[in-house]
């Protein structure tokens, strides 16, 4: 029987599953891609700073490894759940203009990073990277490898997201010799009431073929993406997706909960409220996810993603070296982000930078012969401080008090009184151990990551003592 939310507490083998904590703690609150996060970017950040971040890196010297994410924000057909940044347009011709300016900005990167580059991470997001034909791929990866160094295939992560509907086999073979090692499949969920409810028909054994098809052509890692939350879903059509997802058995596994904010995103205002799960399901749900996955013997990384215990991603958590950034769990903490296409956020040295979210916008900075850089900030030594912090709990559910005052000049209960203070409250529920050299999240804490998270965030902190209205967030669980 699957594991309900009534029946209170259940146990996983790296994470524990306590409903009646959740209904208690959930709330809005940042998913911590980047602290701070970005609703916290300044418009008077620009271009000049973004020139002075780069050439801070390039007075200390060393060729540290970069990192390169391209958004390609073209969609065919929309889907309804979506809350991405995305063109929704069947004009081909929309996209032959946006590379040749996408093709600019990458130059005027590559300059910026000449001769203290190498790329040993690529991600192609979006919207929906194979919206671009095979030649249009091809051209642009071949100007990548022009414009900058690459580490050699067995050694870097090069990853692209696509839409099962929109490839073929062969599609995927010619990916694979354009240089992509790593390929990431939106299902959401299989059900196909529930696909026509979001605008999404994806028949099973469309998407398997994909994945087969992947693992043929010598990809090294496959991740599926799901959704719980959707309409019309319940115990049983979850139940029934999740037994074909472990049969086609990907190497990792996103699974996300859908925030219902058609205040925010416009496609979700064609779904109708009546058929969304009551929260009490999406508990129940959420569930009987872990509990499935986990028995299948894939590893709770955290927040929403898991993966086999020999995938890079656990790995890297074991080893420590664990990073999260604007794509989610990263292996690659040391790298710097360049991030090129529209809307999308750079993080180099101690700065981040937010590219003009609309082509217009974006296209009319780059004929200025300026990089499309619309917000940004440079982070002060408290942000720095709060990030580490930050991250090594979201990666390692654990912190080292002792590492923490030996890299910064404070000392740690005194500077974090207010928030030890609030952090006890957590610890009597039972999310984590408060030591004299040592904060660790427990397995009933990891679920609830983001709250503990909450209270180191300065900025969210003054903004709820100064500002009554809610924040634009999705809830923690």
């Amino acid at each position: 029987m699957p594991t309900t939310a009534s029946q209170n507490v259940a146990f996983f083998p790296s994470v524990q599953f306590d409903a009646d904590i959740i209904g208690k703690l959930s709330q809005s609150g940042p998913r911590y891609t980047s602290y701070p996060t970005a609703d916290r970017f300044r418009p008077d950040f620009g271009y000049g700073n973004y020139l002075e971040a780069v050439a801070g890196l390039r007075m200390r010297g060393g060729r540290r490894p970069l990192s390169l994410y391209l958004h390609i924000p073209f969609c065919d057909t929309v889907c309804y759940y979506c809350g991405c940044n995305k063109i929704v347009t069947k004009d081909r011709s929309k996209a032959a203009t946006y590379l040749s300016y996408l093709k600019q900005e990458i130059e005027m990167q590559a300059r910026l990073f000449a001769g203290m580059n190498q790329i040993e991470q690529l991600h192609f997001g979006g919207g929906t990277p194979t919206y671009l034909s095979d030649r249009q791929m091809g051209e642009l990866m071949a100007h990548l490898r022009h414009q900058f160094e690459f580490a050699a295939d067995d050694v870097g992560e090069y990853s692209i997201e696509i839409d099962p509907r929109t490839v073929s086999r062969e599609r995927v073979h010619s990916l694979r010799a354009q240089g992509f090692n790593r390929i990431s499949l939106g299902v959401q969920d299989f059900d196909p009431e529930v696909q026509k409810a979001v605008n999404r028909i994806q028949p099973e054994a469309e998407t398997v073929a994909i994945i087969e098809a992947a693992r043929a052509a010598g990809f090294r890692s496959i991740s599926i993406d799901l959704i719980y939350g959707l309409p019309l879903q319940n115990m049983t059509t979850m139940a029934q997706t999740l037994d074909k997802v472990i049969h086609a058995s990907p190497d990792r596994i996103a699974l996300y909960n859908y925030a219902h904010m058609p205040h925010l995103f416009k496609p979700q205002r064609r779904i109708d409220e009546a058929e969304l799960p009551p929260a009490q399901v999406k508990l129940d749900m959420l569930a009987l996810c872990i509990r499935r996955l986990c028995a299948a013997g894939y590893v709770y990384i955290g927040m929403d993603h898991f993966a086999k215990p020999d995938d890079d991603l656990a790995i890297a958590q074991r080893q420590g070296r664990l990073h999260r950034n604007f794509q989610g769990y990263s292996t690659r903490a040391e790298a710097d982000l360049i991030s090129c296409g529209v809307s999308a956020i750079s993080a180099v040295g101690a700065t981040y930078c937010q590219n003009e979210k609309t082509l217009e916008a974006y296209y009319e900075k780059l004929d200025e012969g300026k990089l499309p850089i619309a917000r940004g900030i440079k982070l002060n030594s408290d942000d720095l401080l709060r990030r580490i912090i930050i991250q090594m709990l979201m990666c390692n559910f654990e912190l080292s008090i002792e590492s923490i005052e030996q890299a910064y000049p404070i000392e740690f209960r005194s500077y974090f009184a207010a928030e030890l203070e609030k952090l006890a409250a957590l610890q009597a529920d039972g999310l984590l151990s408060i030591e004299p050299d040592w904060l660790t999240v427990t397995p009933k804490g990891r679920l609830l990551i983001r709250n503990i998270c909450m209270i180191f965030d300065r900025y969210l902190s003054e903004a709820r003592e100064n500002a009554p209205q809610p924040l634009r967030y999705s809830k923690t669980i």
